[in-house]
């Protein structure tokens, strides 16, 4: 996801009433290329990314517990991902330190393993990697329980995911990315939740980020795009059980619910064909 900074995923809503505090962090760089359309030899190969980072994804949620650290799951992620003949997307992107985003609970993106943050019963842990191979990127995100959670905390990750799929769902030729857009704000809002607007998805490829910005909210700020067949992107909505406002750590890094309440994300590499979409992370 493109962010305020663009160091891990996300491009900044324009708001000249809201800037953040982003003093001596790297501009954002902006593609030479333009937005790219990839060919079926490119496509191909990142259906391969696409499926190391969608079985990375799959056994991390399947193999963490309550005791285990972030960090557990961080040197295993890299593990596989190299196993699978890729490097991580995410070690070393604009310094970041690992081989995956770790959000617990209240995180909202960007969260640094660490082997001191243990994860608990009840919990919510949201694991955002990158896989690069042969050339190409692929990009996903997850939220899953420990345990047994609260009602209310079972209905955000519900939300979440299945907004990720309603704006999934608008992705085909001669469409716009407000009709994404539309889709993921109208369904989360109508279930008492928020999208969090100072993140967005992007073009993914040969760069882990590209444009277009790829927006979970009605604007006028960033580009309505139309798609065409062979962009890939990477949508990614972030949720939020109260405000939308979020805040940034002192690691520079973990961005956090303003209010404290908890954060979800789900995320998938999408790529938009003449009738539809294929979905190259998928997990199933």
């Amino acid at each position: 996801m493109k962010n305020l900074r663009d160091l891990l995923f996300a491009k900044p809503k324009n708001n000249r009433n809201n800037k953040p505090k982003t003093k001596g962090l790297p501009p954002m760089k902006k593609s030479r290329r333009g937005i790219e359309i990839k060919n079926e030899a490119e496509i191909a190969i990142m259906r391969e990314s696409g499926k190391i980072v969608a079985t990375v994804l799959k056994e991390i949620e399947a193999m963490t517990q309550a005791g285990m650290t972030t960090a557990d799951l961080d040197e295993y992620a890299e593990k596989r991902i190299r196993e699978m003949g890729a490097t991580p997307s995410f070690k070393g992107y604009h310094g970041f330190p690992a081989s995956i985003c770790a959000c617990i609970n209240e995180e909202v993106v960007h969260g640094i393993p660490n082997p001191n943050k243990v994860i608990k019963m009840g919990d919510i842990v949201k694991i955002d990697t990158g896989a690069f191979y042969n050339g190409f990127h692929g990009d996903s995100c997850i939220t899953f329980p420990i345990g047994t959670v609260k009602r209310s905390t079972r209905k955000l990750l519900q939300v979440a995911e299945t907004a990720m799929y309603k704006g999934i769902e608008q992705v085909k030729a001669g469409n716009f990315l407000m009709d994404i857009a539309g889709a993921v704000q109208d369904y989360v809002e109508k279930n008492g939740f928020c999208v969090v607007e100072n993140f967005v998805g992007h073009g993914v490829g040969r760069n882990l980020h590209e444009e277009p910005s790829v927006f979970n909210y009605r604007t006028r700020e960033l580009p309505n795009v139309q798609l065409q067949a062979g962009m890939t992107l990477a949508i990614e909505p972030i949720i939020n059980a109260g405000s939308k406002h979020t805040r940034l750590m002192g690691d520079r890094w973990t961005v956090v619910t303003k209010d404290s309440q908890l954060s979800a994300q789900f995320e998938h590499t999408v790529l938009v064909t003449k009738d539809g979409y294929d979905i190259l992370t998928d997990r199933f």
